[in-house]
This record gives structure tokens, sequence and C-alpha cells, in this order.
């Protein structure tokens, strides 16, 4: 059976007054829902410099996870995890012109880790990101919505470019901000050690993958893992909200698929 551990953080850092970073997971009351819904963890980034990103972020958080509760048991994580983020994005956009703000008055970044069997499906739209940490290496495993980020993709920047440039924090798509927004979804393997990290571009803006995954690897209590890549983060900077939600995966259930039907993998 699927058996983690969990930690995470926030911290308005040195400069903001507010923190517009929000946290939220769905976590399995028995061994049951473990393999009939599995475990969902959330992130979102509150979009700096529009009205009420605090409540753009809980509003997507708590949106995704409540759509996460009432899935149908069995319902598979790839399609449920983008129709989430597409609920999200309904929500802060109904919120935002309920309170008489313009279209796109509220937005934030969302990214979803969602954990069943030995699967992780993570969907996302904005630059927080999520991380694979394995064998003492980070790997990102979403691509930040940004105009930096695109234009890298198109050529037009290099990746050094991309990181260097004023657009890096400039969002091409955020959650809220249009009536519709497209989510990028991925699936990967599952493998026990591994460690699972969503953070938002507070921590990632702050620290390289290298020095990420050095941090995680070196410190087995996940929290103590999570408040010092927060303090370094502030060390470096501070002038963002940060935050980070580490996984730690004791063991997996590895299990095959049959017209839709799961089954277990002797």
């Amino acid at each position: 059976m699927l058996d983690l551990e969990f930690a995470q953080v926030s911290d308005p850092g040195l400069v903001r007054e507010g923190n517009e970073d929000f946290l939220g997971h769905f976590p399995p009351a028995t061994a049951a829902e473990v393999r009939s819904r599995g475990w969902l963890f959330a992130l979102a980034d509150g979009v700096g410099g529009r009205e009420r990103g605090e409540v753009a972020s809980k509003l997507a958080v708590e949106s995704a996870v409540e759509g996460f509760r009432n899935a149908g048991a069995g319902a598979q994580l790839a399609g449920l995890l983008p129709k989430l983020v597409h609920g999200a994005n309904g929500q802060v956009y109904a919120a935002a012109m309920k309170s008489g703000r313009a279209a796109g008055g509220m937005a934030t970044t969302l990214v979803l880790c969602g954990l069943r069997f030995d699967q992780a499906v993570i969907s996302h739209v904005g630059d927080s990101r999520c991380y694979l940490i394995r064998d003492g290496r980070a790997t990102p495993l979403t691509r930040d919505h940004t105009l930096a980020a695109d234009q890298a993709k198109l050529g037009l920047l290099s990746a050094q470019e991309a990181v260097d440039s004023h657009s890096r924090h400039v969002l091409s798509r955020a959650v809220g901000a249009d009536l519709m927004v497209t989510p990028d979804t991925t699936q990967v393997q599952v493998n026990p050690e591994d460690v699972w990290m969503l953070c938002s571009d507070g921590l990632h803006g702050a620290l390289p993958a290298a020095e990420i995954a050095y941090v995680v690897s070196r410190r087995p209590d996940l929290q103590a893992a999570a408040e010092r890549l927060v303090a370094i983060a502030n060390e470096r900077d501070g002038s963002d909200n940060v935050s980070v939600q580490l996984i730690r995966i004791h063991s997996v259930e590895r299990m095959g698929m049959y017209r839709g039907r799961p089954y277990k993998l002797r």
C-alpha cells in the first residue's frame, strides 16, 4: 500500500506584510481510501500586483481539495486533476466578478500533486513548481508559465537569458485570469524513497535544483528540511513569500491497468 509522510512550511518572507501563498492537502482516512482515492497536495501563490491575491490562492486550493474529496472513488487522477484546476479557475474567476472586479482582477498560480498506488499526477498553472527528488537529484516536473519561459521554449531566449529576464515573473497563464485556462498535466511512476516537492517561486527563485536536492537529502527529518529550505530562501532574498511541501514515499503498491481498472502486479 502507498505509505508516505509529509511536511510543509509557508512564510511571508522578510519584506511583505502578508502571505499570498496557500497550502492544502487531502489525507485519506483509511487504507481503503488510500487505494480508492489516494492523496492530494496543493500549493498556490496569489498573483502579486492584483487585488486579493491571498483570497485567490486560498479559494483555488480549497476548491481543488474539496473537488478531490467529492470525486467518485476510483476516479483516475490523470483525468481528475485537470478538472480540479478548471474548477478552481471557475471559482476564482467568479469570485472576482461577484466582487465587482474586472475580469482577471484576482488570480493565482496552482500546482496539484495526486498520489495513488505507484503513480503521481501533477497538474499546474503558473510558476509554482513540482520537483521529484530521487537519488540525490532534484528534477523539475513542471514548466513555468511565464513570458520568459515561453520565449525560451520558442527559442527566442536561451535558458540563461530566461533566468535573467525581467519577464521571468510575468505569468502567461494563471488561475482566475480568464474564463478558461489550460493546465499542463504529467504522470510519473513513484518509487520508494522518492521525495516530491511543491513550492512557490519564492523558493525555487532563490535555490537551484542541486541545492534543493542537497538540503533534502542530508536531512531525514522532513520538517527540518522544509524549514531549512525556507530559511535559505529568506537569507538569499526574502522579498517574496516562500512556501514548500515535502512528501517522502516509504512504500508503493505496484499496479497495472486493464480496461480502466487497476489490478495488483505480483
